[in-house]
């Protein structure tokens, strides 16, 4: 089965061909770097990394941008309030979003532009746009004339005589529904020059002109969240298209994290910080708890459902573990059929992540039965999946020993944790004698194992 994806413009799900043989592009809305990076941020990077990481494994080359916001309203009002230069504030805040992607095991996007690096681009595109009879200046603003581009409110759903553009009138404006592309300098305000006066850039001015930089004028993917279907992504397919760009050939929209319904958000007072977060469960535990519902379903946060989240992800890993530690070294397999055919489909990590239980399972199980060769033909497997979620228990990102071990180390570290998993296992199930096996095999490789509340604790003697 070939990657079929849910694509917003035309409300279907549809078979997924690269524009470019193997490869394939990718333009994701970053964030509009105003304040700390919170649950609901971060969920949309990281459904957009499990698919590029999809697109990878399935053999194809992955171009993927991911913009950052570092002028906006927002920006200039909170750094005002906070007495901070406004380019600081931006900086700041661009600094804890990619920190909180890293720790959250996002692959680096291959370029993460910066809307005020690309004034020349935008400049650009709106004379493309009022040499067209798509935009127009006025008093130092430059405006999108909607009522010229046929099919406005496609992408969304929005009638024409219905739409509200969420911002101001404007002295300039020549019909109310038209939107920004270009705001007249104001005193105090940071700005940039162009024919049509001082100023800077509107919104949906931005991701246009950064998209088609670096992708071109048609590419594959444009993802981001549900909120920005309307007014930002119908207003960036209008500009690009009335402009002569093909623009994005998928759009794809995460929905959101929410608290009591709402989605979450600063303004509302109903956020969880990353940091805040990352105190309580360690970042694969959170970062299992985002990806594993469906990219186009709502989470309600709550702190049970984290917590069984955090459970799911330990299951996975004592089984690696007790693998390594029983079996012997695990490397990376291929992935089953029906997981593949789940992320085919849309990209349905509910139902992979079915068949990853469901595998882990079968591991659990055969080395119940001693198997040792089939239990380390299915963790290898389990490590594939795992690969592909960016969950790998036993990577170098996400192991416990940490990165920097020595193979060595790490080889012992991964013996130790599989036999303390099967001691403790072996005393859930009353089996002592299994129990004091693992015990003695401990022992015999120099462990010296102290149980505390916090769980055992081991070091090596005479090493």
């Amino acid at each position: 089965m070939a990657l079929h994806l849910y694509d917003t413009a035309t409300r279907s799900v549809r078979e997924f061909h690269p524009a470019r043989s193997g490869t394939a592009s990718m333009y994701v809305c970053g964030a509009t770097v105003q304040g700390i990076p919170h649950i609901g941020h971060v969920r949309g990077a990281l459904n957009y990394d499990v698919l590029r990481r999809w697109l990878v494994h399935s053999g194809l080359d992955v171009l993927m941008v991911r913009n950052v916001t570092d002028i906006d309203d927002k920006i200039l009002t909170k750094a005002a309030a906070a007495d901070r230069p406004w380019w600081e504030w931006a900086a700041t805040h661009e600094r804890a979003f990619e920190s909180a992607y890293e720790s959250l095991g996002c692959l680096p996007p291959s370029i993460a532009p910066r809307a005020t690096g690309h004034v020349t681009q935008m400049v650009e595109l709106m004379q493309r746009l009022i040499d067209g009879g798509h935009a127009y200046a006025s008093g130092g603003d430059v405006y999108f004339s909607v009522k010229s581009f046929d099919g406005y409110g496609d992408l969304s759903g929005q009638k024409l005589d219905e739409v509200q553009q969420g911002e101001s009138l404007g002295e300039g404006k020549r019909d109310a529904r038209d939107f920004t592309l270009w705001k007249a300098a104001k005193p105090g305000e940071p700005s940039w020059p162009t024919p049509w006066g001082s100023g800077r850039p509107g919104w949906h001015l931005e991701c246009s002109a950064m998209a088609t930089a670096y992708l071109g004028a048609e590419f594959d993917i444009h993802g981001g969240g549900v909120d920005l279907v309307f007014p930002h992504h119908e207003n960036e397919r209008a500009q690009s298209n009335a402009a002569g760009d093909g623009f994005a050939r998928f759009w794809l929209h995460n929905a959101w994290v929410t608290m009591s319904g709402e989605k979450m958000s600063k303004s509302l007072g109903n956020t969880v910080s990353i940091p805040e977060m990352i105190k309580n469960y360690r970042a694969p535990e959170l970062r299992y708890y985002l990806v594993q519902p469906h990219y186009r379903s709502t989470i309600e946060y709550s702190d049970g459902a984290l917590a069984e989240a955090a459970q799911g992800y330990r299951r996975i890993e004592q089984f690696l573990r007790r693998t390594a530690g029983i079996a012997g070294a695990v490397h990376i397999g291929e992935v089953p059929a029906g997981f593949a055919a789940a992320l085919d489909d849309d990209l349905a990590t509910p139902q992979a992540f079915a068949v990853l239980h469901n595998t882990v399972r079968d591991g659990n199980a055969a080395l119940d039965a001693a198997d040792n060769s089939k239990a380390l033909e299915i963790a290898a497997s389990v490590r594939a999946m795992t690969d592909v979620l960016g969950l790998d228990p036993l990577s170098a990102r996400w192991s416990e020993a940490g990165g920097n071990e020595t193979p060595t180390r790490q080889a012992l570290s991964d013996l130790v944790e599989g036999l303390l998993t099967e001691r403790q296992q072996a005393r859930a199930d009353k089996d002592f004698a299994r129990a004091d096996a693992a015990r003695d095999r401990l022992q015999q490789a120099g462990i010296v194992v102290e149980d505390t509340p916090n769980g055992p604790q081991w070091t090596v003697k005479d090493v």
